[in-house]
């Protein structure tokens, strides 16, 4: 028995070694080549790609990781329906998974026990938290399966009414956004975001991907989320996993609102900053995915108690 529980064990921590150095080794590969592999293009074709992180079987959006997991799926298989499911859902759903065709990987947390000894000489039992990987295909590769998984609309162009639900989404969340300057950047000290004019930028889906990537900033505040990563000078290692934060955030936030993300300026320096930190730590992309998911949904969050309010 001793044995068994041990193998397991090796096999459990070996798994999750695997999953942490798959991901972050394939991500490393993509910003090599200067890629950021949480810009993806999407085909709004899809009647269910208004919110265009990837979907469950029941519209409910994925989170962290596994957003750039399946985005990078889709992108290398070519398939543009959002929606993802497990062989047995499909089958549930009274279709099938068509044959031969190869499953996606997702992840979720789960834990096991483990025994030590405290400093007392005394057996102690130690959650131990750990990624356990699933598969699941993306509708495309099914036949069978309810209309609403093939259904499409006519894409639009209508950009202004894009935006405005953009702009929006801002103002609900009551952060205070100021114009001028030359530069975006979200004030620390002042607890505010400092925006250049609009006609200042190229169209206005950029400043709305550029207001995103600061919004996500100003939730790392200690009144919202209180996020810090040790930050003491500009370029440290600190700043760049928060701007790599935001950086996923915006990418999240702007697949939600149906704006294209924003390719910043200085892109080069950022993905060499980025790669340091990926190379030297295999679970960093995880947990900025996942610090990325929660500021995305704490702003979600506030959408509702300002909807609340207005009904009240």
């Amino acid at each position: 028995m001793t044995t068994t529980k041990s193998s397991a064990r090796r096999s459990r921590n070996t798994e999750r070694t695997d999953v942490y150095t798959r991901v972050t080794d394939r991500i490393i590969e993509q910003l090599s080549q200067g890629v950021k592999p949480w810009l993806k293009p999407w085909n709004a074709e899809h009647a269910a790609g208004r919110i265009t992180r990837p979907l469950r079987h029941n519209g409910e959006p994925y989170h962290g990781i596994n957003i750039l997991m399946l985005w990078d799926s889709a992108e290398t298989q070519g398939f543009s329906c959002p929606l993802w499911l497990t062989y047995k859902q499909a089958q549930q759903l009274g279709g099938h998974v068509k044959k031969g065709e190869k499953s996606s990987p997702v992840v979720y947390a789960s834990s096991f026990q483990k025994a030590e000894e405290n400093d007392d000489g005394q057996e102690v039992q130690r959650d131990v938290h750990f990624l356990k990987e699933y598969r699941v295909f993306n509708a495309e590769q099914c036949d069978g399966l309810p209309e609403r998984f093939s259904e499409t609309v006519q894409p639009s162009n209508n950009d202004i009414e894009r935006i405005a639900a953009a702009e929006q989404f801002v103002r609900h969340t009551g952060a205070d956004v100021r114009e001028g300057g030359n530069s975006a950047c979200y004030v620390n000290g002042a607890d505010f975001i400092r925006m250049p004019r609009l006609e200042t930028f190229r169209d206005a889906e950029s400043h709305a991907a550029t207001l995103t990537h600061e919004l996500v900033h100003w939730t790392k505040a200690p009144s919202r989320l209180d996020r810090d990563f040790g930050r003491k000078t500009f370029g440290d290692e600190g700043y760049s996993r928060e701007e790599l934060v935001a950086e996923l955030g915006s990418a999240f936030l702007c697949a939600d609102l149906n704006v294209t993300p924003e390719v910043r300026d200085d892109h080069a320096s950022y993905i060499d900053h980025w790669l340091q930190i990926l190379k030297g730590d295999k679970r960093a992309i995880f947990s900025a995915a996942s610090f990325a998911s929660k500021a995305v949904d704490y702003l979600h969050s506030l959408q509702r108690q300002d909807a609340s309010a207005v009904d009240a």
